[in-house]
């Protein structure tokens, strides 16, 4: 290249890359400078370097159509890319993107045109390209809605990856971040790109995806260099900012042609900026091209500015010390003081005029840690990654569903929840009668409907906590970029979160094949305050469910039906449109237990959990024909027929509910436990009964009489099968309950309570266990 421009190799997350860069466009003064992002991201540039916004912050391109791909390129305060912006804007200095349009990236990234190893696997040269600068960012998002960004470019199958990585970490920052001027620095890092693409040029001779997305990406970028020269931008006059593997591209690899960029393949494609932290930044988060401890690199940046060399040191070991000491951890400044001279010997006896963060980190361990990185290490988390969150402008490049989340926020007081630091929040839906206004009065309400409505578009920043009621929620809130990625994805189905909540009802309800399914969406659209998804969902159900003959599928329905009547009125909706919905369904339950009865035992379990719901919502709805429940339970505690233990829960429920005479319990024990009745409907109509009412059982002796009489009446072989099921259905009985159970056999033995409980509650003998076990993996079918 004739007249070349004055090249500026970096890695994309470097204090000492953005430092030394600042100074070289101090020297040159150039007209033009050209960053390695994406060309048509250029737009965002001006938001980028506006006085309100405050790294670290990304620009987030995504595509139009699912599935949706998205390209993220994270700038934080100490990217060289981010400092050469600012400076351009300093300077009133044009600055222009150069590197390949995000269409065309997002295209690649799906193979489109290039053929590509399946995985994101990368060897350990993709480690040395990271170190350079080589930024790689494409991702899909996966079957369940979480965003898997940044995934690309982290060490793949190679045992040795890990260490491949931390080796050239080290060297990066103890050559390089610490270099003694700036020529050094830009010689150096030039070099070690130079290096790096000869290793993969005689290492690796396969032509993978992204070293073929390379040559291409450096094709764009000369033609870019090639046009600015053509419009008379003199060569000396020009600094290219890029990443330190890209050099040697960019001095050889010819530029591309109208024809070859007219050919490239493209995926329509939308843009805007998002904040960011300094852990999704870290290469723990997953970030191909991360900074390993983006808080740490701050302190370096501060340390270059202030002209101190040694300054970040100190500043870590200080930060180290205070976080212990806020904890409770008693460090003294002696301590701190030891920690620096030990960080600087470590690092003259590992090559080093200053000390690089392995050094601080064993200082901190031997001297503020007594030797254990345990003590110390949610304080070296804080030092070396922080909880540092960008912040934007109000609606800058924002998409309209960011824009509705973000004022949502602020009418709902919840912005004090948007930290990358996990709070909890406690919802009490009822009216406040002590506010004035409706709309403070019911704020708990409206917070619940927005973060259900969240919750429901699989928005991260809410999360449901267990227990939660109708009345009452607890939610645990947290703020990361993902929950901006996610908004992004979302924009595509609605302008706003009320939108996007009700295609998602409507393409669920399209895909919805069972009477339960569509029962989920009516409960959620309830929850969402959705009214009108609500009343479509319940037509909807209506259609879905004449046909249904399945008890378990039915009974979830009318479960979700029973709690959204149950708590209408805690939400202030109209509800009352489900009762004949809710009746019709119960009848159809009523109608088809006997069927569902004659099962196996495998086949029971659900219809068990079926019962259990079908009774707690005929108590919980008066309208109900609460008789004709009665009476399939009462028809299925007599029958013979049907699965044992299915009857004997029917007889249970209706002991509990004061429809089961004692006479009449004890003729229906004493048919089940008799010697004439085979052990496993025996033992399992037993299992059924205790299911539930224990505490009234307990007062029957005449059932434990009866059972212990059953028992004596058992052969061998006859006891080992009672034995598995009387074992399990006791299983989950308290202690107290096992010691009622312990007195009413001590009575019937004539033995004392307390020592029966003691043999009962005593744990089983190695032999005793062994035996057990044995007898649970013994097939009795085979008999």
């Amino acid at each position: 290249m004739s007249g070349e421009p004055v090249f500026f190799g970096v890695r994309h997350l470097s204090p000492a890359g953005a430092f030394h860069l600042r100074r070289l466009l101090d020297d040159v003064r150039p007209q033009l400078v050209l960053v390695e992002a994406p060309a048509d991201l250029e737009p965002l540039l001006p938001d980028i370097v506006r006085s309100g916004t405050q790294p670290p912050i990304a620009m987030l391109a995504y595509t139009r159509e699912p599935p949706v791909r998205s390209l993220l390129y994270p700038l934080a305060e100490y990217s060289p890319e981010y400092q050469a912006m600012l400076w351009a804007r300093e300077h009133n200095v044009p600055c222009r993107f150069m590197d390949l349009p995000s269409d065309v990236f997002l295209a690649l990234s799906t193979g489109d045109g290039i053929e590509e190893e399946p995985g994101d696997e990368a060897g350990e040269e993709d480690c040395a390209e990271e170190a350079a600068g080589e930024r790689k960012t494409p991702d899909e998002t996966g079957p369940d809605g979480e965003s898997g960004a940044d995934t690309a470019g982290t060490t793949g199958n190679r045992p040795d990856g890990k260490d491949e990585r931390e080796a050239h970490e080290l060297f990066w920052e103890r050559v390089l971040e610490h270099a003694a001027d700036g020529e050094s620095y830009r010689l150096g890092a030039a070099a070690y790109g130079k290096q790096l693409r000869l290793r993969e040029e005689t290492e690796n001779r396969g032509a993978r995806h992204e070293h073929a997305e390379a040559r291409i990406r450096e094709a764009h970028m000369r033609r870019v260099i090639g046009q600015a020269l053509a419009a008379g931008v003199p060569a000396e006059r020009m600094v290219v900012v890029t990443g330190a593997y890209h050099l040697e591209g960019l001095r050889n690899v010819p530029p591309l042609t109208d024809a070859e960029l007219k050919a490239l393949p493209r995926r329509a494609a939308a843009c805007t900026l998002m904040p960011y932290t300094s852990y999704r930044l870290s290469s723990r988060s997953g970030y191909g091209a991360g900074a390993k401890a983006p808080a740490y690199s701050s302190l370096i940046w501060q340390g270059l500015h202030r002209q101190e060399p040694r300054w970040h040191a100190r500043a870590y070991l200080a930060r180290v010390a205070r976080f212990q000491r806020q904890e409770g951890h008693p460090v003294s400044t002696a301590d701190v003081i030891e920690a620096v001279r030990l960080a600087d010997a470590l690092a003259l006896l590992r090559g080093s005029a200053v000390p690089a963060l392995p050094d601080l980190r064993d200082a901190a361990i031997t001297c503020l840690g007594g030797g254990s990185l345990a003590r110390i290490s949610r304080a070296v988390a804080d030092t070396e990654i922080g909880t540092l969150m960008g912040t934007l402008p109000e609606r800058v490049s924002r998409t309209s569903l960011q824009d509705d989340f973000d004022r949502s926020l602020r009418d709902l007081k919840l912005e004090r929840f948007r930290t990358p630091v996990e709070q909890g929040l406690t919802l009490d839906l009822r009216e406040n009668r002590r506010v004035k206004s409706a709309k403070s009065a019911f704020l708990g309400l409206r917070r619940s409907f927005f973060l259900h409505r969240l919750r429901v578009l699989g928005i991260s920043f809410a999360m449901l906590r267990d227990g939660s009621t109708g009345r009452d929620e607890g939610w645990n809130l947290r703020w990361t970029p993902e929950t901006e990625i996610e908004l992004v994805e979302r924009s595509l189905t609605g302008n706003s979160i009320r939108q996007a909540v009700a295609a998602h009802f409507r393409q669920t309800l399209d895909e919805a094949g069972s009477p339960a399914a569509v029962a989920a969406v009516i409960e959620e659209a309830f929850s969402c305050g959705m009214s009108t998804e609500l009343h479509r969902a319940a037509a909807a159900l209506q259609a879905v469910s004449i046909e249904a003959t399945e008890l378990g599928d039915l009974a979830a329905t009318a479960d979700r039906l029973s709690f959204v009547l149950r708590f209408g009125d805690v939400r202030r909706m109209d509800t009352r449109p489900l009762e004949p919905l809710l009746q019709q369904i119960f009848l159809r339950c009523c109608l088809l237990l006997s069927a569902a009865c004659d099962c196996d035992d495998k086949a029971a379990e659900p219809i068990l959990s079926a019962m259990d719901s079908l009774d707690g919502v005929a108590r919980a709805h008066a309208f109900l024909p609460e008789e004709f429940w009665l009476r399939a339970l009462d028809d299925e505690a007599e029958r013979d027929e049907g699965n044992a233990c299915l009857s004997g829960l029917a007889a249970a429920i209706l002991l509990e509910r004061g429809k089961m005479p004692d006479d009449r319990l004890q003729r229906l024990v004493r048919r089940r436990l008799s010697p004439g009745m085979p052990v496993d409907r025996g033992a399992g109509w037993f299992a059924g009964l205790v299911r539930r009412n224990r505490h009234a059982l307990m007062g029957c002796l005449s059932l434990w009489e009866d059972l212990a009489q059953y028992v004596d009446s058992l052969d061998d072989e006859e006891f080992k099968r009672a034995l598995l099921v009387l074992r399990r259905a006791l299983a989950d009985f308290s202690a107290g309950e096992k010691n009622g159970i312990a007195e009413n056999l001590a009575e019937i033995w004539g033995l004392g309570g307390a020592q029966t409980s003691e043999v009962l509650n005593a744990a089983l003998s190695g032999e005793a266990e062994e035996m057990l076990q044995d007898i649970e993996s013994f097939n009795f079918d085979d008999l």
